[in-house]
């Protein structure tokens, strides 16, 4: 499958019409369906429902262009890497991480980067841990700020001087808001709002003493503002670590801590035997500075 024609791809699905694309892409209709039909021959797949007013994608489209998009970014990233000159240190420095206080542990080593740099540009893509890890492993990100414990299989890392504490998000005229400290049992009859892979990484059994199959969870956020929407509006009470969200901010809100008063620590990883770009080879040696 060439570059080519998943750049082609991409068009049509994006402007949702061959005819579209086609202008778009300065090709004769004919030429960019005879494209794509040789595109799902190759596959073995239908990629399009061609309808009367517009094309919409199958399901497998809708991996293929994810997929696309992924791969076309990533050709962007090496060839902005590879091409840059020996003698000028410049580049793209990629970074993926949750929400929470520690990025300023990077964002901080990036601006002495900078400052002896100022040709890297850095770009920070917020996501949960699931995010964070799957860009890395695609290549898409060069390092990632994780809570918890790391996969020494697969990734290098080093400790962030942060930890933070896990507590309940909730309304300040909940029930449990005149509470000091929520205990596990307070939280056993409650709607309760988690990260999408608290269940995954025992999270939720370590926090409450129960797993989540005998709690009542009724929604899932990856990222906590959005889940603190769902509690501001009255769905529930969120499981969350303190610093990535700022109650003060929403007299509506407020956090309380759990009584096992459990922290999380932070890492910076990157993937095993990674060969950085010269930007961000002089990130990695900044951030490992005094490790």
């Amino acid at each position: 499958m060439e570059l080519r024609v998943l750049n082609y791809f991409l068009m049509v699905a994006k402007e949702e019409s061959i005819s579209g694309a086609a202008n778009v892409l300065h090709l004769s209709q004919p030429t960019l369906s005879r494209q794509l039909k040789d595109m799902e021959f190759e596959l073995g797949k239908q990629l399009f429902i061609r309808g009367s007013k517009k094309i919409e994608l199958t399901d497998e489209g809708r991996i293929l262009k994810k997929r696309a998009e992924e791969i076309i970014a990533l050709v962007e990233k090496t060839e902005n890497e590879i091409t840059v000159s020996d003698e000028h240190i410049a580049g793209d420095v990629f970074i993926g991480a949750g929400e929470t206080v520690g990025v300023r542990f990077l964002t901080k080593a990036a601006k002495r980067v900078r400052d002896e740099y100022p040709d890297i540009h850095f770009h920070i893509i917020s996501g949960d841990r699931t995010d964070v890890t799957e860009r890395l492993d695609s290549g898409l990100v060069d390092f990632g700020l994780v809570f918890g414990s790391v996969d020494e299989t697969k990734y290098e890392s080093i400790s962030v001087p942060n930890q933070d504490l896990w507590g309940v998000l909730m309304r300040c005229d909940s029930p449990l808001a005149d509470k000091a400290e929520i205990e596990p049992k307070d939280l056993f009859d409650k709607p309760l709002i988690v990260s999408r892979q608290a269940d995954r990484t025992g999270i939720v059994k370590r926090l409450l003493g129960r797993s989540a199959g005998k709690l009542n969870i009724i929604a899932t956020y990856n990222l906590i503002f959005n889940g603190a929407l769902m509690v501001q509006d009255g769905l529930g009470y969120a499981l969350c670590l303190e610093s990535i969200i700022n109650p003060s901010q929403n007299n509506e809100l407020c956090f309380k801590p759990l009584t096992n008063a459990l922290t999380e620590e932070m890492h910076v990883i990157w993937k095993k035997d990674n060969v950085f770009s010269k930007a961000s080879q002089k990130f990695f040696e900044e951030i490992t500075r005094e490790k």
